[in-house]
Parts: structure tokens; C-alpha cells; sequence
């Protein structure tokens, strides 16, 4: 656990410091090469048109690092081990920086600029809106494509999880998913679902402990949080009403210390909802790291 707090800590830092490096590196051309030389090769009624069929594609990568993992977790005290876990996840995370993406909506000189900005917290930039709610829910799709879906499937599998969510998630939407034929697609799509359930579950708990509890568990059972429902769109809904509530306090506050009409305004700066949003995933990710960190001391003590 150690070493996976060091790798985090590392790919988070190098990442958010250098994000014209880390954009330069994270390069998946391979991978969506490895798609059109499957594409090509087989055919009709082959295993990998079918709803298995993402297996074949996933596999030589993901056969790679496993062999990595198992032969470098003992030698040299398991210095290579660690060295892996921070290649590979600073690899699979992002590949953009969250944080960057928002700044660049919220400093937009005009509508166009901010849209063509928001273009690239969606998957598909046909999708993108520059409406407050549409971009909250962005947002937290985005921190769990882009930080806590590698995050958590390292923690539970090493190198091997992070970089397995990376992939699916690749060939699940934008330009790789239009690789894959269709019963393929719908094959990694539902693993997708699979994975993403479990770190949505684990956000929306952190978002209620981080914020308005009361306001998250209503909108996360509202929306199907509390069953086994792997199309609930339950932290999205969160994070809305977490991200409301948020703005509503801060208002209530500004209107108690006399600031009110044009000046409210200028105090809260515009979007203040996205800034909330970006804001209430930053902490979800340090209480993530806390835990981290806590599981690590007490290790150490016992």
C-alpha cells in the first residue's frame, strides 16, 4: 500500500506540474492501431466480432504488465515493483488535466471559446453544453474517467487494474470506440459499466462525506444508487445536488454579509457551479488519499 501511495502521489504531482509532458506521453495511437490490424483481420462470425470480442484486444497489453507486476514484486526489494506502478499509472491517468480543462472554460474570452473548452470534458465533443448542470455532471464523469476509475481499480489490482480501466474506457468512447464493430462495442461497454459501478458508488460516498450529506443520499437514491442498476446515472444526480447546495449556502452567505445585486455576482465569479464542481472533486480525491494514507500508518504501526 505504501508503494501504491508513493506511485499516486508521484503521477499526480508530475502530471498536474508538467501537463504538456504528460500529454506528450500518454499516447494510445498504438492501441487504436492494434484495433484497425484486428478490424481488418477478421471477419464476419469471427470471436472477435462478437461480445467477447474486447478480450483479444485487451489482452497482449494487459498479459505484459501482469507478467511485469508478478516478476518485479520481490527483486531488489521491491524497488522495480514500484518503479512499474508509477510508469503505468502515471501512463493511464488523465490523459488530460482535469483542472486545466476548467480553467480553460471558465477563463474563455467569449461563448465560442468556452464551448470549444468544454468540448473536451466529453467524450464526444458533439456532446459538449455550457449549461451549469450539464457541465457539473461533466465534471464528475470526467474525474471518473479521467482519476478514480484508474485510481481504484489500481488499488484493488496494481498496475494491472489502472491500465485495464484505461483501455476499456478508451475503447468505450471518442475516436477507439469507433474501431470496435458493434457487438464488440457493446461487450466492452457493459465491462465498462462494471467497473465504473464500484467507483461511482465509492464517489458518491465520498462527495456526501465531503459536502451535504443529506442532499447526495436523497439524489443517490432517487436515481437507483441503492440497487444494482449499472445504467443509474446516480453520481451525476449527486453531484448536482451536492454542487446546488454548495451555491445556495454561499449566496445565503454573501446576502448575511450585505453583498447582494451586481456585487454577488462579481463576488462568485461566473460559473460559479463548474468552479464549485471542480472544487468538490478535489476533495473527494484528497479524502481518497487520506484513507490511503491511514491504511499505509497502520500498517506501519502493527
Amino acid at each position: 500500500m505504501a508503494t501504491a501511495l508513493i506511485a499516486i502521489v508521484i503521477a499526480l504531482v508530475l502530471g498536474h506540474a508538467a501537463p504538456g509532458f504528460a500529454a506528450t506521453v500518454r499516447d494510445f495511437g498504438w492501441h487504436a492501431r492494434w484495433l484497425r490490424w484486428l478490424d481488418a483481420r477478421f471477419h464476419e462470425g469471427s470471436f472477435w466480432r462478437g461480445r467477447w470480442g474486447f478480450v483479444v484486444s485487451l489482452l497482449p497489453a494487459l498479459l505484459l504488465v501482469l507478467v511485469l507486476q508478478v516478476a518485479l514484486h520481490e527483486p531488489l526489494m521491491g524497488l522495480g515493483g514500484m518503479l512499474l506502478a508509477i510508469v503505468v499509472l502515471f501512463y493511464s491517468w488523465g490523459p488530460r488535466d482535469l483542472d486545466h480543462d476548467v480553467d480553460a472554460i471558465v477563463e474563455g474570452s467569449d461563448p465560442a471559446a468556452r464551448r470549444a473548452a468544454a468540448a473536451r470534458l466529453w467524450p464526444d465533443p458533439g456532446q459538449a453544453s455550457l449549461e451549469a448542470p450539464a457541465l457539473v455532471t461533466a465534471v464528475f464523469h470526467g474525474a471518473r474517467r479521467r482519476w478514480f476509475g484508474v485510481l481504484f481499480w489500481f488499488l484493488l489490482l496494481g498496475p494491472f487494474g489502472a491500465l485495464l480501466y484505461r483501455l476499456v474506457a478508451l475503447e468505450t468512447e471518442g475516436e477507439h470506440s469507433a474501431l470496435l464493430p458493434l457487438g464488440t462495442l457493446a461487450g466492452a461497454r457493459a465491462l465498462r459499466a462494471v467497473l465504473d459501478w464500484p467507483v461511482s458508488q465509492l464517489m458518491t460516498l465520498s462527495m456526501a462525506l465531503a459536502g451535504d450529506f443529506d442532499t447526495v443520499l436523497a439524489a443517490w437514491k432517487e436515481r437507483g444508487g441503492s440497487g444494482f442498476n449499472l445504467d443509474a446515472d446516480f453520481l451525476g444526480a449527486a453531484g448536482r445536488a451536492s454542487v446546488r447546495a454548495e451555491v445556495a449556502e454561499e449566496v445565503r452567505d454573501y446576502v448575511e454579509e450585505g453583498v447582494a445585486g451586481p456585487e454577488l455576482a462579481l463576488q462568485m465569479g461566473e460559473l460559479p457551479e463548474l468552479r464549485d464542481a471542480m472544487s468538490l472533486a478535489w476533495r473527494i480525491l484528497l479524502l481518497w488519499l487520506a484513507v490511503v494514507a491511514l491504511l499505509v500508518l497502520a500498517g506501519w504501526v502493527a
